[in-house]
């Protein structure tokens, strides 16, 4: 088998860490979300999931004040939504509105959920020691909501320069039980 070099800048898309997420804040009275595909699961119990937020992200300031958010999963029908929320700025643009996204009350935090998603995590900031150098968070799962009427949700994952996969088949494989 003959391998080929590889750019360096096109690993991300190799290594793709989950589904398209919508990150959703507040501060100050007003919300936002911004579309985020740099996440990782670090821990089952207690869930904690580490993210990338750039201090360039208008989310950044509300993420690193108020050490709240909601991570919301959106489905492959929600496609136009989390390209338009991730092409455009928060600073300038109420992406509820303009991509029709409607804000639902959390439990436990001030960040809304999107309604549209069909599963909502409500998140604390739990570590920032990497924040400064990389913009890292490492967020503990509070609380989290499925909509139970989405029996095989089809996520969208982000390949890197505009390319897209959408979840597919789920095959069994054995695994050690819990």
């Amino acid at each position: 088998m003959a391998k080929r070099s590889f750019p360096l800048s096109r690993v991300y898309g190799l290594l793709e860490p989950g589904p398209v997420v919508l990150l959703s804040t507040a501060h100050k009275g007003r919300a936002n979300v911004m579309t985020m595909s740099w996440h990782t699961m670090l821990e089952f119990e207690p869930p904690l999931v580490g993210c990338v937020v750039s201090e360039n992200d208008f989310s950044y300031t509300a993420l690193r004040l108020t050490r709240q958010c909601v991570i919301n999963i959106p489905t492959v029908d929600l496609s136009a939504q989390v390209v338009g929320c991730g092409n455009t700025s928060g600073q300038h643009v109420d992406k509820f509105k303009a991509f029709g996204l409607t804000p639902a009350p959390a439990a436990l935090v001030a960040a809304p959920l999107i309604a549209e998603c069909y599963a909502n995590l409500e998140c604390r900031v739990a570590d920032t020691r990497l924040m400064k150098r990389y913009g890292f968070f490492v967020l503990e799962v509070l609380k989290a909501w499925i909509d139970p009427s989405c029996k095989d949700p089809r996520t969208l994952h982000h390949r890197g320069r505009g390319a897209f996969m959408v979840a597919g088949e789920t095959v069994r494989l054995p695994s050690r039980m819990r």
